[in-house]
């Protein structure tokens, strides 16, 4: 690393580059471990720093901000930044920092790699400087759909349904689920997303190394193992009120859309949707019973935000800008709606089973059945017919 100032020296010395060096190797080491600093140094989301780093770039940053904890800044708002960033100018809160995430295998990437999550550039100045993984970073990178899917944590066994059904889906179709691994929908989304193999991305408040919430920890080395868990704050990290805030506008900017399943009026999903809605993202919310305090705030979101109204996956699909298959029309047929009706999405079912529930004999079941394939309505599988 080039020399560049006694301040900062302080901060990265000789056994922090160590610690650097033998995890990032020579991948943009300089680079990555500034941003890595900056990471230990700042809440996430810190404008200030984010601008700083865009005009001068991270290590040019670093020396900046060292110069202004020495003297009088420039600025009323970099005064401001670092009083706040001071108590961690602390060479071992960064090594300690590189020596966990060689200990816990991490990655740590940043804007330029390949597992960079180009989506969340769009937050400006509020960008995360970098972002800690644990798991497949690469599934941070990969193009095609991505889904934030959200809600209540006290959700509904109707709430935990829906998110089942649309997280399923879309996940089986190759999009990927983003959430944040708390109790409620988020943990049903990522759920369906693992029953179908398919990897899934938590965004999480605190260091990627901790279990948060403690009964998801089976979940969240699923999580790890087939997808990534993602984190601005360093391993060690703890989760806060202000952090899961802040986490919320990542799920938001790294989705191509987000829906909204389940929400109070007071729901830090509501917090997700206007990030959203802010970045010009597509916005779904899913409707619920009137009487339902859990689905409030995805009233609000219909009525006050123009949200587009969920109640199936291909309204998600739609909501995405993907072609959606729509099925052969059975309503002129009432032997094909019948026959529709008794198919169940990824559960099979036999000729007798399906005649006992359309109430029609098995010969009928087997000539509407092929009328439906034709159409994609209907698919054998494992010995059976489910819905397409």
């Amino acid at each position: 690393m080039r020399d560049i100032g006694l301040a900062v020296r302080e901060l990265l010395t000789a056994e922090v580059r160590h610690a650097a060096e033998a995890w990032f190797g020579g991948q943009k080491s300089a680079e990555r471990l500034a941003r890595a600093a900056w990471s230990v140094l700042t809440e996430p989301g810190d404008g200030v720093a984010g601008e700083l780093i865009a005009s001068l770039g991270a290590e040019d940053a670093l020396e900046a901000a060292a110069r202004a904890t020495r003297r009088p800044a420039d600025s009323v708002a970099l005064a401001d930044a670092t009083a706040r960033w001071r108590p961690r100018w602390d060479a071992g809160l960064v090594e300690a920092a590189l020596r966990q995430g060689v200990r816990r295998d991490l990655q740590f990437v940043i804007p330029g790699d390949a597992g960079w999550c180009a989506a969340t550039d769009a937050l400006g100045a509020h960008a995360p400087v970098g972002l800690w993984v644990r798991g497949d970073a690469a599934v941070l990178g990969r193009g095609g759909a991505s889904v934030g899917v959200v809600g209540a944590r006290a959700a509904t066994p109707y709430g935990e349904l829906v998110t089942t059904d649309i997280a399923s889906e879309l996940a089986a179709d190759g999009a990927i689920i983003i959430s944040g691994a708390a109790y409620g929908v988020d943990g049903a989304a990522h759920r369906a997303a693992l029953r179908t193999s398919s990897p899934t991305v938590a965004f999480v408040a605190g260091g990627v190394d901790r279990v948060y919430p403690a009964g998801h920890a089976e979940m969240l080395q699923r999580i790890a193992e087939t997808g990534a868990i993602v984190a601005e704050r360093p391993p060690g990290a703890a989760p806060t009120k202000w952090r899961f805030l802040a986490r919320n506008r990542l799920i938001a900017a790294a989705s191509a859309a987000t829906v909204v399943v389940e929400a109070g009026v007071r729901s830090g999903s509501l917090n997700t949707a206007n990030h959203a809605a802010t970045l010009g993202r597509p916005l779904g919310a899913v409707p619920g019973p009137v009487t339902s305090s859990t689905s409030a705030g995805c009233h609000r979101l219909l009525r006050e935000y123009g949200a587009v109204c969920i109640t199936s996956p291909d309204d998600v699909r739609e909501l995405l800008g993907l072609g959606v298959d729509h099925p052969l029309e059975t309503r002129g047929d009432p032997e094909l709606t019948r026959v529709s009706d008794a198919l169940a999405r990824r559960t099979p079912r036999s000729i007798a089973e399906i005649a006992r529930l359309s109430g029609l004999a098995e010969g009928s079941v087997i000539g509407a059945l092929g009328l439906l394939a034709l159409s994609g309505a209907a698919v054998e599988r494992n010995g059976g017919w489910e819905a397409g």
